[in-house]
Protein backbone atom coordinates (compact mmCIF):
# COMPACT_ATOMS: atom_id res chain seq x y z
CA UNK A 1 0.00 0.00 0.00
CA UNK A 2 1.35 3.40 -1.01
CA UNK A 3 2.53 5.79 1.68
CA UNK A 4 -0.04 8.60 1.64
CA UNK A 5 2.52 11.27 2.51
CA UNK A 6 4.37 12.53 -0.57
CA UNK A 7 8.14 12.61 -0.35
CA UNK A 8 8.07 15.77 -2.49
CA UNK A 9 5.23 18.22 -2.99
CA UNK A 10 5.11 21.30 -5.22
CA UNK A 11 2.21 23.69 -4.74
CA UNK A 12 1.09 26.50 -7.10
CA UNK A 13 4.50 26.89 -8.74
CA UNK A 14 4.84 29.95 -10.97
CA UNK A 15 7.86 30.74 -13.13
CA UNK A 16 8.11 33.82 -15.34
CA UNK A 17 10.61 34.62 -18.07
CA UNK A 18 10.61 37.87 -20.09
CA UNK A 19 7.37 37.81 -22.06
CA UNK A 20 6.60 34.18 -21.14
CA UNK A 21 4.74 32.42 -18.33
CA UNK A 22 6.73 29.18 -18.24
CA UNK A 23 4.78 27.65 -15.32
CA UNK A 24 1.38 28.76 -14.12
CA UNK A 25 0.22 27.49 -10.70
CA UNK A 26 1.51 23.93 -11.19
CA UNK A 27 0.94 21.54 -8.27
CA UNK A 28 2.23 17.95 -8.17
CA UNK A 29 3.01 15.32 -5.50
CA UNK A 30 5.60 12.54 -5.76
CA UNK A 31 5.80 9.39 -3.64
CA UNK A 32 8.58 6.99 -2.60
CA UNK A 33 8.68 3.74 -4.56
CA UNK A 34 6.70 5.17 -7.47
CA UNK A 35 7.59 6.00 -11.07
CA UNK A 36 5.80 9.23 -11.97
CA UNK A 37 6.06 10.27 -15.62
CA UNK A 38 5.67 13.85 -16.82
CA UNK A 39 4.74 14.39 -20.45
CA UNK A 40 3.90 17.32 -22.68
CA UNK A 41 4.85 18.95 -25.95
CA UNK A 42 8.09 20.89 -26.31
CA UNK A 43 7.56 24.19 -24.52
CA UNK A 44 5.00 22.70 -22.13
CA UNK A 45 7.17 23.57 -19.10
CA UNK A 46 8.72 20.18 -18.27
CA UNK A 47 12.34 21.38 -18.22
CA UNK A 48 11.47 24.49 -16.19
CA UNK A 49 9.57 22.32 -13.71
CA UNK A 50 12.57 19.98 -13.30
CA UNK A 51 14.95 22.88 -12.78
CA UNK A 52 12.63 24.29 -10.12
CA UNK A 53 12.93 21.01 -8.21
CA UNK A 54 16.73 20.87 -8.50
CA UNK A 55 17.22 24.54 -7.60
CA UNK A 56 18.52 25.62 -11.01
CA UNK A 57 15.51 27.97 -11.26
CA UNK A 58 13.93 29.91 -8.41
CA UNK A 59 10.13 30.04 -8.82
CA UNK A 60 8.29 33.37 -8.79
CA UNK A 61 5.51 31.88 -6.70
CA UNK A 62 4.46 28.72 -4.88
CA UNK A 63 6.12 26.38 -2.41
CA UNK A 64 8.20 23.19 -2.36
CA UNK A 65 7.79 20.78 0.55
CA UNK A 66 10.23 17.95 1.25
CA UNK A 67 10.82 15.99 4.46
CA UNK A 68 8.19 18.13 6.18
CA UNK A 69 10.08 21.34 5.44
CA UNK A 70 8.57 23.98 3.14
CA UNK A 71 10.65 26.29 0.97
CA UNK A 72 9.85 29.14 -1.39
CA UNK A 73 12.77 27.99 -3.55
CA UNK A 74 15.41 25.27 -3.68
CA UNK A 75 19.08 25.65 -4.53
CA UNK A 76 21.42 22.90 -5.81
CA UNK A 77 23.06 22.34 -2.40
CA UNK A 78 19.71 22.15 -0.61
CA UNK A 79 18.29 19.80 -3.24
CA UNK A 80 21.28 17.48 -2.89
CA UNK A 81 20.99 17.60 0.91
CA UNK A 82 17.45 16.24 0.57
CA UNK A 83 18.55 13.49 -1.82
CA UNK A 84 17.35 15.02 -5.10
CA UNK A 85 19.46 14.01 -8.10
CA UNK A 86 18.77 14.75 -11.76
CA UNK A 87 20.17 13.14 -14.89
CA UNK A 88 19.76 15.52 -17.80
CA UNK A 89 19.69 14.75 -21.53
CA UNK A 90 23.32 15.83 -21.95
CA UNK A 91 25.68 13.67 -19.91
CA UNK A 92 27.42 15.41 -17.02
CA UNK A 93 30.52 13.23 -17.03
CA UNK A 94 34.25 13.94 -17.36
CA UNK A 95 35.24 11.79 -20.33
CA UNK A 96 38.96 11.55 -19.50
CA UNK A 97 38.19 10.05 -16.06
CA UNK A 98 37.23 6.44 -15.48
CA UNK A 99 33.72 5.26 -14.71
CA UNK A 100 34.68 4.83 -11.03
CA UNK A 101 36.32 8.26 -10.84
CA UNK A 102 33.19 9.89 -12.25
CA UNK A 103 30.97 8.09 -9.74
CA UNK A 104 33.16 9.08 -6.80
CA UNK A 105 34.19 12.50 -8.07
CA UNK A 106 34.66 14.91 -5.17
CA UNK A 107 34.95 12.17 -2.54
CA UNK A 108 38.23 12.08 -0.63
CA UNK A 109 39.48 10.28 2.44
CA UNK A 110 41.81 12.47 4.53
CA UNK A 111 42.59 14.47 1.40
CA UNK A 112 43.69 11.39 -0.55
CA UNK A 113 42.12 9.58 -3.49
CA UNK A 114 41.78 5.83 -2.91
CA UNK A 115 41.62 4.31 -6.41
CA UNK A 116 41.04 0.76 -5.16
CA UNK A 117 38.13 1.81 -2.95
CA UNK A 118 36.58 3.78 -5.81
CA UNK A 119 36.79 0.80 -8.16
CA UNK A 120 35.28 -1.50 -5.54
CA UNK A 121 32.42 0.90 -4.88
CA UNK A 122 31.67 1.29 -8.60
CA UNK A 123 31.92 -2.47 -9.19
CA UNK A 124 29.36 -3.12 -6.44
CA UNK A 125 26.94 -0.56 -7.91
CA UNK A 126 27.28 -2.10 -11.37
CA UNK A 127 26.78 -5.60 -9.93
CA UNK A 128 23.63 -4.42 -8.13
CA UNK A 129 22.36 -3.11 -11.46
CA UNK A 130 23.20 -6.40 -13.18
CA UNK A 131 25.56 -4.82 -15.73
CA UNK A 132 29.13 -5.66 -16.68
CA UNK A 133 31.15 -2.43 -16.81
CA UNK A 134 34.86 -2.27 -15.97
CA UNK A 135 35.12 0.56 -13.36
CA UNK A 136 38.57 1.53 -14.67
CA UNK A 137 37.35 2.19 -18.24
CA UNK A 138 37.58 5.84 -19.29
CA UNK A 139 34.10 7.27 -19.85
CA UNK A 140 35.02 8.32 -23.40
CA UNK A 141 35.35 4.62 -24.29
CA UNK A 142 31.90 3.64 -23.01
CA UNK A 143 28.74 3.25 -25.09
CA UNK A 144 25.96 5.84 -24.55
CA UNK A 145 24.03 3.20 -22.62
CA UNK A 146 26.91 2.56 -20.24
CA UNK A 147 27.43 6.31 -19.82
CA UNK A 148 23.80 6.59 -18.77
CA UNK A 149 24.29 3.80 -16.24
CA UNK A 150 27.37 5.58 -14.84
CA UNK A 151 25.21 8.70 -14.40
CA UNK A 152 22.60 6.69 -12.48
CA UNK A 153 25.26 4.95 -10.38
CA UNK A 154 26.71 8.37 -9.51
CA UNK A 155 23.28 9.53 -8.33
CA UNK A 156 22.66 6.35 -6.33
CA UNK A 157 26.10 6.63 -4.70
CA UNK A 158 24.97 9.99 -3.31
CA UNK A 159 21.96 8.29 -1.66
CA UNK A 160 19.40 9.70 -4.07
CA UNK A 161 15.87 9.45 -2.70
CA UNK A 162 14.29 11.37 -5.57
CA UNK A 163 15.76 10.65 -9.00
CA UNK A 164 14.78 12.73 -12.04
CA UNK A 165 15.46 11.20 -15.47
CA UNK A 166 15.14 13.63 -18.39
CA UNK A 167 14.78 11.79 -21.74
CA UNK A 168 17.13 9.04 -20.49
CA UNK A 169 16.74 6.71 -23.49
CA UNK A 170 17.17 9.25 -26.31
CA UNK A 171 20.72 8.14 -27.28
CA UNK A 172 20.28 4.43 -26.48
CA UNK A 173 19.85 1.29 -28.57
CA UNK A 174 16.88 -1.05 -28.04
CA UNK A 175 18.97 -3.43 -25.91
CA UNK A 176 20.35 -0.58 -23.80
CA UNK A 177 16.82 0.75 -23.21
CA UNK A 178 15.80 -2.62 -21.78
CA UNK A 179 18.76 -2.57 -19.38
CA UNK A 180 18.01 0.99 -18.28
CA UNK A 181 14.35 0.22 -17.64
CA UNK A 182 15.25 -2.80 -15.48
CA UNK A 183 17.56 -0.55 -13.41
CA UNK A 184 14.81 2.04 -12.97
CA UNK A 185 12.38 -0.66 -11.80
CA UNK A 186 14.97 -1.88 -9.27
CA UNK A 187 15.39 1.65 -7.89
CA UNK A 188 11.62 1.89 -7.56
CA UNK A 189 11.60 -1.38 -5.60
CA UNK A 190 14.30 0.09 -3.34
CA UNK A 191 11.93 2.97 -2.47
CA UNK A 192 13.36 5.70 -4.68
CA UNK A 193 10.85 8.20 -6.07
CA UNK A 194 11.40 8.36 -9.83
CA UNK A 195 10.35 11.37 -11.93
CA UNK A 196 10.54 10.21 -15.55
CA UNK A 197 10.45 12.62 -18.52
CA UNK A 198 10.11 11.11 -21.99
CA UNK A 199 8.52 11.73 -25.37
CA UNK A 200 8.45 7.96 -26.01
CA UNK A 201 4.95 6.95 -25.00
CA UNK A 202 5.67 3.22 -25.21
CA UNK A 203 8.19 3.70 -22.37
CA UNK A 204 5.66 5.69 -20.35
CA UNK A 205 3.09 2.90 -20.57
CA UNK A 206 5.63 0.16 -19.91
CA UNK A 207 7.36 1.78 -16.95
CA UNK A 208 5.33 4.37 -15.05
CA UNK A 209 2.71 4.12 -12.32
CA UNK A 210 1.32 7.60 -12.88
CA UNK A 211 1.57 10.12 -15.67
CA UNK A 212 1.03 13.88 -15.38
CA UNK A 213 0.45 16.16 -18.36
CA UNK A 214 1.68 19.74 -18.75
CA UNK A 215 0.54 21.94 -21.62
CA UNK A 216 1.64 25.53 -22.29
CA UNK A 217 3.01 25.85 -18.75
CA UNK A 218 -0.17 24.64 -17.08
CA UNK A 219 -0.99 21.44 -15.22
CA UNK A 220 -3.66 19.48 -17.13
CA UNK A 221 -4.18 16.17 -15.32
CA UNK A 222 -2.63 13.17 -13.54
CA UNK A 223 -3.67 9.66 -14.56
CA UNK A 224 -2.95 6.16 -13.36
CA UNK A 225 -1.00 4.85 -16.35
CA UNK A 226 -2.77 1.49 -16.42
CA UNK A 227 -6.14 3.24 -16.58
CA UNK A 228 -5.49 5.45 -19.61
CA UNK A 229 -4.79 4.91 -23.31
CA UNK A 230 -2.35 6.33 -25.81
CA UNK A 231 -5.03 8.35 -27.72
CA UNK A 232 -6.38 9.80 -24.47
CA UNK A 233 -2.90 10.80 -23.29
CA UNK A 234 -2.05 12.41 -26.65
CA UNK A 235 -5.33 14.34 -26.55
CA UNK A 236 -4.41 15.80 -23.16
CA UNK A 237 -0.89 16.63 -24.38
CA UNK A 238 -1.77 18.42 -27.62
CA UNK A 239 -5.25 19.66 -26.71
CA UNK A 240 -6.87 18.00 -29.71
CA UNK A 241 -7.75 14.59 -31.10
CA UNK A 242 -5.05 12.83 -33.13
CA UNK A 243 -6.64 9.82 -34.78
CA UNK A 244 -3.38 8.44 -36.20
CA UNK A 245 0.33 8.54 -35.44
CA UNK A 246 1.43 9.02 -39.06
CA UNK A 247 -0.21 11.16 -41.73
CA UNK A 248 -1.35 9.26 -44.86
CA UNK A 249 0.80 9.36 -47.99
CA UNK A 250 -0.01 8.15 -51.49
CA UNK A 251 2.95 8.77 -53.78
CA UNK A 252 4.25 6.63 -56.61
CA UNK A 253 8.08 6.63 -56.52
CA UNK A 254 9.81 7.76 -59.69
CA UNK A 255 13.32 7.46 -61.06
CA UNK A 256 16.35 6.71 -58.90
CA UNK A 257 17.60 9.97 -57.36
CA UNK A 258 20.55 8.69 -55.30
CA UNK A 259 22.49 5.46 -55.60
CA UNK A 260 25.57 4.36 -53.66
CA UNK A 261 27.60 1.33 -54.68
CA UNK A 262 30.19 -0.36 -52.45
CA UNK A 263 30.67 2.96 -50.66
CA UNK A 264 33.44 2.79 -48.07
CA UNK A 265 34.76 5.42 -45.70
CA UNK A 266 34.59 6.82 -42.16
CA UNK A 267 34.89 3.30 -40.73
CA UNK A 268 32.03 1.83 -42.81
CA UNK A 269 32.52 -0.57 -45.72
CA UNK A 270 30.84 -1.67 -48.95
CA UNK A 271 27.48 0.04 -48.56
CA UNK A 272 25.06 -0.16 -51.51
CA UNK A 273 21.51 1.18 -51.68
CA UNK A 274 19.34 3.49 -53.75
CA UNK A 275 16.46 5.85 -53.10
CA UNK A 276 13.96 7.08 -55.70
CA UNK A 277 12.22 10.39 -56.18
CA UNK A 278 8.99 10.46 -54.16
CA UNK A 279 10.26 7.83 -51.71
CA UNK A 280 11.34 7.66 -48.05
CA UNK A 281 14.10 5.12 -47.52
CA UNK A 282 14.37 4.13 -43.86
CA UNK A 283 17.81 3.29 -42.48
CA UNK A 284 17.88 1.08 -39.37
CA UNK A 285 20.54 -0.57 -37.24
CA UNK A 286 21.90 -0.75 -33.73
CA UNK A 287 23.74 2.22 -32.25
CA UNK A 288 27.28 2.20 -33.64
CA UNK A 289 26.33 0.27 -36.77
CA UNK A 290 27.66 3.03 -39.03
CA UNK A 291 24.45 4.69 -40.25
CA UNK A 292 25.41 8.28 -39.43
CA UNK A 293 29.01 7.68 -40.50
CA UNK A 294 28.11 6.68 -44.08
CA UNK A 295 25.60 9.55 -44.39
CA UNK A 296 28.46 11.97 -43.62
CA UNK A 297 30.48 10.37 -46.42
CA UNK A 298 27.60 10.83 -48.86
CA UNK A 299 27.25 14.47 -47.78
CA UNK A 300 30.99 15.10 -48.14
CA UNK A 301 31.55 15.78 -44.44
CA UNK A 302 33.84 12.72 -44.23
CA UNK A 303 36.24 11.35 -46.84
CA UNK A 304 35.26 8.55 -49.21
CA UNK A 305 37.84 5.77 -49.57
CA UNK A 306 36.25 4.00 -52.49
CA UNK A 307 32.91 3.17 -54.05
CA UNK A 308 30.52 5.21 -56.18
CA UNK A 309 27.82 7.79 -55.58
CA UNK A 310 25.39 8.54 -58.40
CA UNK A 311 22.90 11.40 -58.45
CA UNK A 312 20.13 11.16 -61.06
CA UNK A 313 22.13 8.45 -62.82
CA UNK A 314 25.32 10.52 -63.11
CA UNK A 315 28.46 9.80 -61.10
CA UNK A 316 28.97 12.42 -58.38
CA UNK A 317 32.33 13.64 -57.12
CA UNK A 318 31.42 14.92 -53.65
CA UNK A 319 34.41 16.24 -51.72
CA UNK A 320 32.69 18.60 -49.30
CA UNK A 321 29.22 19.54 -48.00
CA UNK A 322 29.39 22.54 -50.34
CA UNK A 323 29.72 20.14 -53.29
CA UNK A 324 26.80 18.09 -51.98
CA UNK A 325 24.53 21.11 -51.57
CA UNK A 326 25.43 23.28 -54.53
CA UNK A 327 26.54 20.80 -57.22
CA UNK A 328 24.25 17.87 -56.45
CA UNK A 329 21.41 19.44 -54.41
CA UNK A 330 21.81 17.08 -51.46
CA UNK A 331 20.75 18.44 -48.07
CA UNK A 332 21.36 16.95 -44.63
CA UNK A 333 19.57 17.41 -41.31
CA UNK A 334 22.17 15.98 -38.89
CA UNK A 335 21.53 13.87 -35.80
CA UNK A 336 22.88 16.50 -33.40
CA UNK A 337 20.87 19.56 -34.43
CA UNK A 338 22.32 21.70 -31.64
CA UNK A 339 25.99 21.14 -32.48
CA UNK A 340 25.88 20.40 -36.21
CA UNK A 341 22.47 21.45 -37.55
CA UNK A 342 22.18 25.12 -36.68
CA UNK A 343 23.85 28.07 -35.03
CA UNK A 344 22.03 28.38 -31.72
CA UNK A 345 23.25 31.88 -30.96
CA UNK A 346 22.02 33.29 -34.28
CA UNK A 347 18.52 34.21 -35.39
CA UNK A 348 16.08 31.96 -37.23
CA UNK A 349 16.41 34.04 -40.43
CA UNK A 350 20.22 33.97 -40.31
CA UNK A 351 20.20 30.17 -39.98
CA UNK A 352 17.73 29.59 -42.82
CA UNK A 353 19.66 31.68 -45.36
CA UNK A 354 23.15 30.63 -44.23
CA UNK A 355 23.65 28.07 -47.01
CA UNK A 356 22.54 30.48 -49.75
CA UNK A 357 24.38 33.65 -48.73
CA UNK A 358 26.64 33.37 -51.79
CA UNK A 359 23.61 33.21 -54.05
CA UNK A 360 21.98 36.33 -52.62
CA UNK A 361 25.14 38.42 -52.27
CA UNK A 362 27.03 40.60 -54.71
CA UNK A 363 30.55 41.83 -54.07
CA UNK A 364 30.20 40.67 -50.48
CA UNK A 365 26.98 42.62 -49.86
CA UNK A 366 23.89 40.60 -48.91
CA UNK A 367 20.61 41.44 -50.64
CA UNK A 368 18.49 41.98 -47.52
CA UNK A 369 15.24 41.88 -49.48
CA UNK A 370 15.99 38.42 -50.85
CA UNK A 371 17.24 37.31 -47.44
CA UNK A 372 13.92 38.28 -45.86
CA UNK A 373 11.89 36.70 -48.67
CA UNK A 374 13.68 33.36 -48.28
CA UNK A 375 13.54 33.38 -44.47
CA UNK A 376 9.85 34.35 -44.44
CA UNK A 377 8.95 31.70 -47.03
CA UNK A 378 10.59 28.81 -45.18
CA UNK A 379 9.66 30.12 -41.75
CA UNK A 380 6.02 30.10 -42.84
CA UNK A 381 6.10 26.80 -44.73
CA UNK A 382 7.89 25.11 -41.79
CA UNK A 383 5.32 26.63 -39.40
CA UNK A 384 8.09 27.76 -37.06
CA UNK A 385 6.55 29.19 -33.90
CA UNK A 386 8.40 32.38 -33.00
CA UNK A 387 7.43 36.03 -32.46
CA UNK A 388 9.96 37.34 -34.97
CA UNK A 389 12.18 35.39 -37.40
CA UNK A 390 14.67 38.25 -37.65
CA UNK A 391 15.16 38.70 -33.91
CA UNK A 392 14.43 35.34 -32.26
CA UNK A 393 17.54 33.26 -31.60
CA UNK A 394 17.35 29.54 -32.27
CA UNK A 395 18.50 28.63 -28.74
CA UNK A 396 15.22 30.03 -27.36
CA UNK A 397 13.07 27.67 -29.47
CA UNK A 398 11.61 24.31 -28.48
CA UNK A 399 13.25 21.16 -29.87
CA UNK A 400 10.57 20.74 -32.51
CA UNK A 401 10.98 24.30 -33.78
CA UNK A 402 14.77 23.97 -33.79
CA UNK A 403 14.37 20.91 -36.00
CA UNK A 404 12.15 22.88 -38.37
CA UNK A 405 14.89 25.51 -38.67
CA UNK A 406 17.39 22.77 -39.60
CA UNK A 407 15.00 21.44 -42.26
CA UNK A 408 14.31 24.93 -43.58
CA UNK A 409 18.05 25.55 -43.85
CA UNK A 410 18.43 22.42 -46.02
CA UNK A 411 15.44 23.26 -48.20
CA UNK A 412 16.53 26.87 -48.73
CA UNK A 413 19.61 25.44 -50.47
CA UNK A 414 17.17 23.90 -52.99
CA UNK A 415 17.87 20.29 -51.98
CA UNK A 416 16.21 17.50 -54.00
CA UNK A 417 17.72 14.69 -51.93
CA UNK A 418 17.46 15.15 -48.16
CA UNK A 419 19.10 13.04 -45.48
CA UNK A 420 17.22 13.16 -42.18
CA UNK A 421 19.36 11.70 -39.36
CA UNK A 422 17.12 11.04 -36.32
CA UNK A 423 14.54 13.63 -37.49
CA UNK A 424 12.35 13.54 -34.36
CA UNK A 425 14.76 12.73 -31.53
CA UNK A 426 13.73 14.66 -28.41
CA UNK A 427 10.60 16.03 -30.08
CA UNK A 428 7.08 15.73 -28.66
CA UNK A 429 4.26 13.85 -30.31
CA UNK A 430 2.55 16.92 -31.77
CA UNK A 431 5.75 18.28 -33.33
CA UNK A 432 6.60 14.81 -34.62
CA UNK A 433 3.36 14.73 -36.57
CA UNK A 434 4.21 18.11 -38.12
CA UNK A 435 7.66 16.85 -39.16
CA UNK A 436 6.02 13.76 -40.70
CA UNK A 437 3.57 15.95 -42.63
CA UNK A 438 6.52 18.02 -43.83
CA UNK A 439 8.38 14.90 -45.02
CA UNK A 440 5.27 13.67 -46.82
CA UNK A 441 4.93 17.04 -48.53
CA UNK A 442 8.54 16.85 -49.71
CA UNK A 443 8.18 13.41 -51.32
CA UNK A 444 4.90 14.50 -52.90
CA UNK A 445 6.97 17.23 -54.60
CA UNK A 446 9.22 14.49 -56.02
CA UNK A 447 12.06 14.87 -53.54
CA UNK A 448 13.90 11.80 -52.23
CA UNK A 449 14.39 11.26 -48.48
CA UNK A 450 16.86 9.05 -46.64
CA UNK A 451 15.66 8.73 -43.01
CA UNK A 452 18.02 7.36 -40.37
CA UNK A 453 16.08 6.58 -37.20
CA UNK A 454 16.34 4.53 -34.00
CA UNK A 455 12.59 4.92 -33.39
CA UNK A 456 11.10 1.61 -34.49
CA UNK A 457 7.54 2.93 -34.73
CA UNK A 458 8.74 5.83 -36.88
CA UNK A 459 10.80 3.51 -39.06
CA UNK A 460 7.86 1.20 -39.76
CA UNK A 461 5.31 4.01 -40.08
CA UNK A 462 7.18 6.38 -42.42
CA UNK A 463 9.39 4.22 -44.63
CA UNK A 464 8.61 2.91 -48.11
CA UNK A 465 11.62 0.59 -47.97
CA UNK A 466 14.15 -0.13 -45.20
CA UNK A 467 17.86 -0.94 -45.31
CA UNK A 468 19.36 -2.42 -42.16
CA UNK A 469 22.94 -1.80 -40.99
CA UNK A 470 24.95 -4.05 -38.69
CA UNK A 471 28.57 -3.86 -37.57
CA UNK A 472 29.40 -1.07 -40.08
CA UNK A 473 28.17 -2.96 -43.11
CA UNK A 474 24.82 -3.55 -44.82
CA UNK A 475 22.79 -6.38 -43.26
CA UNK A 476 19.87 -6.40 -45.69
CA UNK A 477 16.94 -4.63 -47.30
CA UNK A 478 13.18 -4.97 -46.78
CA UNK A 479 10.25 -4.03 -48.97
CA UNK A 480 7.06 -2.64 -47.37
CA UNK A 481 5.30 -6.02 -47.31
CA UNK A 482 8.25 -7.53 -45.41
CA UNK A 483 8.34 -4.97 -42.56
CA UNK A 484 8.36 -6.28 -39.00
CA UNK A 485 10.20 -5.22 -35.86
CA UNK A 486 11.35 -8.78 -35.22
CA UNK A 487 12.85 -9.14 -38.68
CA UNK A 488 14.67 -5.81 -38.52
CA UNK A 489 16.19 -6.56 -35.10
CA UNK A 490 17.13 -10.07 -36.22
CA UNK A 491 18.92 -8.72 -39.30
CA UNK A 492 20.76 -6.06 -37.28
CA UNK A 493 21.86 -8.44 -34.52
CA UNK A 494 22.78 -11.24 -36.95
CA UNK A 495 25.15 -8.88 -38.75
CA UNK A 496 26.77 -8.00 -35.40
CA UNK A 497 27.36 -11.66 -34.61
CA UNK A 498 28.76 -12.58 -38.05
Amino acid sequence: MQNKTPVLSLKDIVKLFPGVVALKNVSLDFYAGEIHAIVGENGAGKSTFIKTITGAHAPDGGTITIDGETYSAMNPALARKHGIECIYQEFNLIDVLSAAENICYGERSRGLVNQKAMNEKAAKLFADFGVDIDPSTPVRDLTPGHMQIVEIAKAVSKNARILILDEPTAPLSVAEVDILMSIVRKLKADGVAIIYISHRLDEIFSLSDKVSVLRDGEYITTLNTNETTRPELIKYMVGREMTQSFPPRNVQPGEVALEVENLTGNGVKNISFRVRKGEILGVSGLVGAGRTEIMKVIFGAEKKQWGRIRVNGEEADIRSPRDAMHKYRIGMCPEDRKREGCFLGETISWNIVYNVLGRISRLGVINRKKEKEIADYYGTSMRIKAPNLDKTKVLTLSGGNQQKVVVGKALAADADIIIFDEPTRGIDVGAKYEIYELMNGLVEQGKAIVMVTSDMEELLGMSDRIVVFGERCLAGELEKAEFSQERILDMASSAVNM
